[in-house]
C-alpha cells in the first residue's frame, strides 16, 4: 500500500507551482478540495489523516464524496465537478508515481462530470445599478472606499478577487486611465475606466495617501479585503438600496452579479460579444455568448429587423375564437 500524504506533499509543495505553474487560487482551491475529501474519509473510515492509503480512495468512495458535497452540503453541480477537475489532477500525477495502483487510479479518471442545466443570469438595471452605487454612507471612510469600490467592479466587470488583489501599482488614473490586473491562468488584462471612476479613485487616492503596494480597497487594518468580507458589504448596501429600488430586494445580488451587469451593459450599448469577452478576461469568446440569451429583449428586437413584409409588429393575440377551440382539446 502506498501512502497518501507523501504523494499529495510533493503534489502541492512541487508540482502545481513548479510543473503547471498554477496560481494560488488554483491552489487554494485544490488544497480545500482535499481537505474536504480528507475530512470526509477519517469520518467514514476512522483513519487519522496520516495513515490514510491511496487504495482508500477508490472510484465508489469518490462518487460517494461527490454526491456527499451535492446533497448533504447543498453544493451545485458546477461546484461538484470544479472538486472532481481538483482529485482528477491529482490521481492522473499520481499515475506515474504509484503504478501499482493504476487501475484504481484509472476507475478515479473515468468518473465523469455531471451535467447541469444553464442557470438564468442575474443582472442589475440602470435603476439598480444607481440605487446601489447610492446605498454607501460616504460620510465614513468604509462607505467611501466601499462606494469607490462598487463603482470599480460596475465599471470594469472584473471577478471579486481581482478587485481584492487591486494595488495602486495597477491603477494609472492620467491620460487612457485604466486598471491592470492579473485574472484565470495569470492573464493580465487592462481595463478601462470612466471618467466617473477616475474622479473617484483620485479623491479616495488623495485620501489614503498609498504606497504602490497597497490594496486599493483595503481592510480598516489595511491589508487586503477578503472576498466573503466584499459579499457581506455587498449584501448589506443591496438591503440598503432596496429600500428606494423594491426590485433589488428580489435579487441575490453577488460580486459576480456586478461581473454579469457589467456585460449586459456594454452589450446593450451594442458592444461586439468578442470585445465584451478581451474586456472581461474570458478564455473564449463563447463564454460571452451567454449574456445573448439572457435578454428577452434584445432577441424580440433581432425578430422584428428579420419579421415578413406587410406584417405588423408586435406579439401574437389569439382570437377568442381559437383559445376556445384550443380549450374544447
Amino acid at each position: 500500500m502506498s501512502a497518501l500524504a507523501p504523494t499529495l506533499e510533493k503534489y502541492f509543495i512541487s508540482h502545481l507551482p513548479r510543473v503547471r505553474g498554477a496560481s494560488g487560487h488554483t491552489t487554494a482551491a485544490y488544497r480545500d478540495t482535499w481537505r474536504l475529501l480528507i475530512i470526509h474519509t477519517v469520518n467514514l473510515t476512522g483513519t487519522s489523516a496520516d495513515r490514510l492509503q491511496i487504495d482508500q480512495l477508490g472510484s465508489e468512495h469518490i462518487t460517494g464524496f461527490l454526491d456527499h458535497l451535492q446533497h448533504e452540503r447543498g453544493n451545485s453541480i458546477r461546484t461538484r465537478n470544479a472538486r472532481l477537475a481538483a482529485i482528477h489532477s491529482f490521481f492522473a500525477y499520481a499515475a506515474h508515481r504509484h503504478p501499482e495502483h493504476a487501475d484504481l487510479i484509472s476507475r478515479v479518471l473515468a468518473i465523469p462530470v455531471k451535467r447541469s442545466e444553464r442557470t438564468d443570469i442575474t443582472y442589475l438595471t440602470t435603476n439598480e445599478v444607481q440605487a446601489l452605487l447610492k446605498a454607501p454612507d460616504r460620510t465614513s471612510w468604509t462607505g467611501r472606499r466601499d462606494h469607490a469600490l462598487l463603482l470599480t467592479a460596475v465599471t470594469t466587470g472584473m471577478r471579486v478577487s481581482e478587485l481584492t488583489g487591486l494595488t495602486w501599482a495597477d491603477i494609472h488614473l492620467d491620460t487612457g486611465a485604466h486598471a491592470c490586473c492579473q485574472g484565470k491562468g495569470r492573464k493580465t488584462r487592462a481595463t478601462p475606466l470612466s471618467k466617473a471612476n477616475v474622479t473617484v479613485l483620485r479623491e479616495w487616492k488623495k485620501e489614503q495617501q498609498p504606497a504602490p503596494d497597497q490594496p486599493v480597497f483595503p481592510s480598516r487594518a489595511g491589508t487586503r479585503m477578503s472576498t466573503d468580507a466584499v459579499s457581506q458589504r455587498l449584501t448589506l448596501h443591496t438591503s440598503a438600496a432596496a429600500r428606494d429600488c423594491p426590485t433589488l430586494a428580489r435579487k441575490k445580488v453577488s460580486p459576480h452579479v456586478l461581473r454579469h451587469t457589467t456585460a449586459m451593459r456594454m452589450l446593450h450599448a451594442g458592444i461586439d460579444t468578442s470585445v465584451i469577452a478581451l474586456w472581461l478576461g474570458h478564455e473564449s469568446p463563447e463564454t460571452t455568448q451567454i449574456y445573448l440569451h439572457a435578454d428577452l429583449g434584445m432577441k424580440e428586437a433581432a425578430l422584428e429587423r428579420v419579421r415578413p413584409l406587410n406584417v405588423q409588429p408586435g406579439r401574437f393575440r389569439p382570437k377568442p375564437s381559437l383559445l376556445a377551440f384550443l380549450e374544447s382539446l
